[in-house]
């Protein structure tokens, strides 16, 4: 999230997860693998990396939800925008919802659907805000 002038977190989950995400939680239905691991397509990461780092539901959880949350970003406006950038597999939906700070319920911002080709796609969401908010 650009959020803060012109910084940008990278995450790349080579080490751990991400500063921007909640601490890992395997419960969550979300594991941390690559390519090799063995589980499935798909087999490196965006960049044709077989050793490269991703999440990817695990497999008890194919037929399942499972939620990742960032932590709280500050509001935007037009000095501090929020845009995340993302690349994805998708074998199920893909949802992105916003929830602010007020607001009890998460309003969705983005979906997509499994498509005929299985491969990896990039997105960027860019996020106004006048409250605090977690994505």
């Amino acid at each position: 999230c650009f959020n803060s002038g012109f910084s940008c977190d990278k995450c790349d989950f080579e080490t751990n997860l991400c500063k921007t995400l909640h601490e890992f939680n395997l419960q969550s239905g979300w594991i941390r693998r690559n390519g090799q691991s063995g589980i499935g397509p798909p087999y490196s990461d965006h960049n044709g990396n077989e050793s490269a780092y991703f999440l990817s539901l695990s497999p008890d959880m194919q037929s399942s939800s499972a939620t990742l949350r960032t932590n709280v970003f500050l509001p935007t406006d037009e000095e501090h925008i929020c845009q995340i950038r993302f690349h994805y597999w998708v074998s199920g939906t893909l949802m992105v919802g916003l929830q602010k700070h007020s607001e009890d319920t998460v309003t969705n911002i983005w979906q997509v659907s499994r498509e005929l080709q299985s491969q990896w796609k990039a997105n960027t969401i860019t996020i106004n805000s006048t409250e605090k908010f977690e994505v």
